[in-house]
């Protein structure tokens, strides 16, 4: 496994390589669980290198709390990273990233407005702008993100798709723990009892109730609700729980 920090280098190095085999790409914020090892596995298995970047981004952070509270254990990501004989690690400092202080950021008018965006103003620019910079970086032929974000993987999608950026997008299935819920490494700032009715959250968000009945469930369990929104054939969710925000979607 090779451990790359500089950008420049990163790129030098994947461009040497692009022309002979195949790269898939896995972009994390670190805090691995299983859900980011089935996008790695699944990169794999169809590339001849996987890449994994390991980088929490402050530019998608519209809560100072929520990024200084993120959690990260960058040694343990490695160790489970090597485990899996992943090829290269990319491990970008900010100053790497944002040579330029963030002056150039990306930008999408219409679906980052709702949703997470309608109250996270600047939030889907700074995935954008990362997930673009680091696509610029890496060169891959894939790259992988899971649907638990369903909706910063259409954008994702949408901005690939219209600046011809020659990589392919897989997108890969929800990894749930043995309750229904949805794996995120916020999930480890919750308590026991918070995990608990976190679960219950999946539970009756996945169930066959309607929306008027999801809602009124979800608010019993003394959630904080931000959405429940139906729309193209899926539900979507985001609820507060213990100061940690988590956010669902399955489809209807």
């Amino acid at each position: 496994m090779k451990i790359i920090s500089q950008p420049k280098k990163m790129q030098e190095e994947m461009l040497s390589i692009r022309n002979n085999k195949s790269i898939g790409f896995v972009p994390t914020m670190g805090a691995l669980h299983e859900g980011h090892l089935s996008l790695i596995k699944q990169s794999q298995k169809e590339n001849d290198i996987s890449v994994v970047s390991l980088f929490v981004n402050p530019t998608q952070f519209n809560d100072k709390q929520d990024f200084e509270t993120y959690p990260t254990n960058l040694q343990d990501d490695f160790s489970k990273l090597k485990d899996l004989k992943v090829d290269y690690v990319f491990t970008p400092s900010n100053d790497d990233i944002y040579p330029d202080n963030y002056k150039y950021e990306m930008t999408e008018k219409d679906f980052s407005y709702i949703l997470c965006g309608k109250d996270r103003p600047g939030h889907f620019n700074g995935v954008l702008t990362i997930v673009l910079k680091l696509l610029q970086i890496v060169s891959p032929q894939k790259a992988y993100f899971g649907e638990k974000d369903y909706q910063q993987l259409k954008l994702i999608e949408g901005m690939v798709e219209a600046f011809f950026i020659p990589t392919q997008i897989i997108a890969c299935p929800i990894v749930r723990d043995n309750k229904g819920l949805a794996l995120s490494s916020r999930n480890k700032k919750l308590s026991d009892i918070g995990l608990s009715r976190a679960q219950k959250f999946a539970q009756i968000l996945s169930s066959s109730l309607e929306h008027k009945d999801v809602l009124e469930k979800i608010t019993s369990l003394g959630l904080e609700i931000d959405y429940l929104d139906d729309r193209d054939g899926r539900r979507f969710a985001a609820v507060k729980l213990e100061n940690v925000r988590l956010i669902d979607n399955v489809p209807l």
